[in-house]
């Protein structure tokens, strides 16, 4: 059997009940066979970034697991597809948005995923929910990079 992973997983959510739907997502996460939630972020309300639509709610979560990478992937897509996730053109609104940021330190670049994550460091939505989890990740020069960003929190997880 394999040695659990420690994997961090960006969630959110722009359409319908954001808050909601974000919610849902941590508990079908803590659900799926093979992986358990051991953090969770706050939840934040952001613009969309580099996107249109409504405002989103985000979180990051953090979780163990022994499944492959590939397969938390196809966890956090058979998840979005239960939320009604829908991808008609790149950056749409979304019902749910599940991204694998960090997989352990394993370092992919495939067709299908690459880790760590390509754009989390530019992203504030991503590194202000990542260092409720996972502080030491995340840099000054990170935060500093995203300052222009609004973001807010709205709730614990």
């Amino acid at each position: 059997m394999r040695d659990p992973v420690t994997a961090y997983v960006a969630l959110g959510a722009n359409l319908g009940d954001a808050r909601a739907a974000v919610m849902q997502a941590f508990e079908a996460l803590a659900s799926w066979p093979g992986i358990e939630v051991t953090g969770r972020s706050a939840l934040y309300r952001t613009a969309p970034h580099e996107a249109q639509g409504p405002d989103f709610i985000n979180a990051v979560a953090r979780i163990d697991t022994r499944l492959t990478a590939p397969d938390v992937l196809d966890a956090l897509q058979a998840i979005e597809h239960q939320a009604g996730r829908l991808r008609p053109y790149v950056n749409a609104p979304r019902s749910l948005d599940l991204d694998l940021l960090f997989f352990g330190d394993a370092c992919m670049h495939s067709p299908r995923l690459t880790l760590p994550h390509p754009r989390w460091r530019e992203r504030a939505f991503v590194l202000v929910p990542l260092a409720d989890v996972w502080p030491q990740r995340v840099a000054m020069e990170d935060m500093a990079r995203v300052a222009g960003q609004a973001i807010e929190r709205v709730s614990e997880a």
